[in-house]
């Protein structure tokens, strides 16, 4: 049976400037550096985020753009923090999607490894309430 979400990997090909983003954007904690020994394949960090294990490896980057992407749950009153910590790295903020009213609001931005964040502040059941109540609207 599946406990938990145990960690996220991402593979950058930059590991100081995946550390800035990390640190700055999500005040991360660095709790790891592979340097020069190699008990993986790859150079890698780990950090953490909360109770959530973030690693990232020394390796090439996504060759394209694409809307997978990894959400981090944050409070509403906070989104303007998070839009300033995310500029302030000059990072690719995406236009924000529609949203209908009730489902949350977020972030999206980019890495230069083409990997997709969003910080949304919504919960799962708040968006649940909110298209079951649309859907019977409709009806």
């Amino acid at each position: 049976m599946i406990e938990d979400i145990s960690h996220i990997t991402f593979i950058v090909s930059d590991l100081d400037r995946m550390t800035k983003i990390l640190e700055t954007v999500f005040g991360a904690k660095q709790v790891y550096a592979s340097g020069e020994k190699r008990f993986s394949h790859a150079p890698e960090k780990f950090f953490t985020i909360g109770d959530l294990w973030i690693a990232i490896m020394q390796g090439k980057g996504l060759s394209e753009r694409t809307y997978n992407h990894v959400a981090f749950k944050i409070r509403d009153e906070d989104i303007d923090i998070y839009l300033e910590r995310i500029r302030s790295l000059d990072l690719d903020v995406m236009p924000p999607r529609p949203r209908v009213e009730g489902e949350g609001r977020s972030i999206y931005f980019h890495d230069a490894d083409n990997h997709l964040f969003e910080l949304h502040s919504g919960t799962l059941d708040e968006r649940l309430k909110t298209y079951s109540r649309l859907e019977e609207a409709a009806e």
